[in-house]
Formats: C-alpha cells, sequence, structure tokens
C-alpha cells in the first residue's frame, strides 16, 4: 500500500478543500492511504484578521521567520507528501515557512518526492521560488506543483480578498464576484488525484518527472511577473524598516506600518497605473523574454 502525507496550514478552509478534491481519487482507493497533518501554531494566528494585526506580521512572513509550532506526530515512511500552503505577502504563509525549517522537515522530507498545492490570490511565483529553495536543502524531490488562484481580475480580487481576510465575507457585493476559488474549478481538482492515483499504481512517483504535465496544474501570467518582482523588492525594504521599529507586536511598530499603508495606497493610485501603461506598451518587444520566465516559473509542472 501506498502512503501519502497531506500536510498544510490553511485558516480559512479553502486549501483544505482544495487538498480534499485533489485526493479525493486517492482516498477511494485501495491501494493508498493518506494522512491529514495540519500544521498548527502554539500561538494560534486570528481570522478574520484585526487590520494591524495581519499587517504587524508583514516583516515576518517577507523574512521567512517561521513561529513554534505543536510538535507532529511522529511520522511514518510516506511515498508522497502534498504540501499544501497559502501565499502571505509573497512568500509561504509563516507556520509553513517555519515547519519547512525545522527539524522534524528534514527527517520527514528527505529524498522524498514531493508534490505543492498553492491557494492563493493571484502572485505567488516568488513564494514558490522560496518554498523550492527549502524543499531543495531537505534534500527533497519536487516534482508537481498545482496552484488554484481567486476568481475574478486582479482589480477585483485587491478588493474581495482582503475584504475576506479582514471581516470572513467573502459573499459577492457591489458588482465584485465573490472572493476565493470558483467552487467549479474546486472541484475540478479531482483530476491530479485521478492522474495521481495511477502513477502512484506504476510507481512513477520514484522517478524525477513531473506527474501532473499537460493538466493545466500551473498557468503563469506572464504580465504579472514584472510586478511581483517589484513588489517583493519594496516588501524587503519596508520590512526591515518595520522590524527596526520594534519586535513583533510592538505598539511602536504601528506609525511604521500606518506610513507603510498611506504609501502603498499612493503607489496603487499613482504609480501601479503608470506601470501597467508602460508594461503593456513595452510587451511587445520584451514578449520572448516574458515567454521564457513564464516557461521557467511554470516548472515542474508546466501547462
Amino acid at each position: 500500500m501506498k502512503k501519502v502525507l497531506v500536510l498544510y496550514y490553511s485558516q480559512s478552509g479553502q486549501l483544505k478543500d482544495v487538498l480534499a478534491s485533489i485526493t479525493a481519487p486517492l482516498e477511494e482507493s485501495a491501494a493508498i492511504k493518506c494522512d491529514w497533518r495540519a500544521l498548527e501554531p502554539l500561538e494560534p494566528y486570528p481570522y478574520p484578521w484585526p487590520f494591524y494585526t495581519f499587517l504587524n506580521i508583514f516583516p515576518e512572513a517577507v523574512d521567512l521567520d517561521g513561529c513554534p509550532l505543536q510538535e507532529l506526530e511522529p511520522a511514518a515512511d510516506y511515498d508522497l507528501i502534498i504540501l499544501g500552503y497559502t501565499v502571505w505577502f509573497l512568500s509561504p504563509s509563516i507556520p509553513v515557512a517555519g515547519f519547512l525549517q525545522s527539524p522534524q522537515a528534514r527527517n520527514l522530507f528527505s529524498g522524498k518526492p514531493v508534490i505543492t498545492v498553492i491557494a492563493c490570490r493571484d502572485m505567488w511565483l516568488l513564494a514558490q521560488e522560496k518554498v523550492k529553495a527549502l524543499l531543495k536543502d531537505l534534500g527533497a524531490r519536487l516534482l508537481d506543483n498545482v496552484v488554484l488562484t481567486d476568481q475574478g481580475k486582479s482589480i477585483s480580487t485587491f478588493v474581495t480578498t482582503p475584504r475576506w481576510l479582514l471581516t470572513g465575507n467573502k459573499e459577492a457585493f457591489w458588482g465584485f464576484p465573490r472572493a476565493g476559488i470558483a467552487a467549479e474549478e474546486v472541484a475540478a481538482a479531482s483530476r491530479f488525484g485521478r492522474r495521481l492515483e495511477g502513477a502512484l499504481k506504476d510507481d512513477l512517483e520514484k522517478g524525477d518527472g513531473s506527474l501532473l504535465a499537460g493538466l493545466g496544474a500551473v498557468n503563469v501570467e506572464g504580465k504579472l511577473i514584472a510586478s511581483e518582482r517589484i513588489a517583493h523588492r519594496s516588501f524587503k525594504i519596508w520590512s526591515k524598516l518595520i522590524k527596526k521599529a520594534g519586535p513583533s507586536g510592538s505598539p511602536a511598530r504601528k506609525p511604521v506600518i500606518t506610513i507603510y499603508c498611506i504609501f502603498l495606497l499612493m503607489m496603487i493610485v499613482t504609480v501601479v497605473p503608470l506601470n501597467i501603461l508602460i508594461r503593456r506598451c513595452l510587451y511587445p518587444f520584451r514578449k520572448r523574454t516574458i515567454d521564457q520566465a513564464v516557461a521557467a516559473y511554470e516548472l515542474p509542472s508546466g501547462r
């Protein structure tokens, strides 16, 4: 019997629903056993998030500082690990980042094939690059990446996703779509489980090739690559400034966070639209470079 570990951290429950859809065919197989393990911080993060509490964890998320976690039950020797995570400030969530840097993770992941599953708004490229580096350091073999993003255009999710995080309300309003990943897309994720069921039966997880290529597991939006890189550079600068104001949770951070919010709002209103216009004008001249970047970020699963 093949043993699959489903390891994740989910606040709203959406990521868990995605993982449940993917693993449904595996759960139904008599030849495969799935063990679910949720990462649990010793001090749980709130959900919905209070505004300043959410921004207070910004530096720690950007710098992959991690947080203390409850010890997982003794791990079995798994044939495949499915790692589910959400994206916090263009980085893997703090509990996931922390666990991937722990001794327990090294024992668990060393030499093991891994499939990452991401549920997020729309920018996940640099978070996945960070996870790739952490998995490589653990000696794991990343076979595939599955990404499901929130429904609606970027301008819509810029409103609906923060509203959901800060209030817990994901219903449609004022012409904006419902927050989160579309239900039909979550249901359709079972196609990955069906492919994995056959792959495990044929021992394909023992190789280094993708198991999910050709299923639309990951689709990179080339026009967002530059925006994400710029945002990440800004995040690194501001995370240092906020940390200098005081430790996590310190009241001294609040004024700096307020200044950052004002700065961010001004950037969104002025620089971002100009940047979008410039990139649209330059796109025909940079198409080859962007296409190469898209192909690189889509590895290992491709389209």
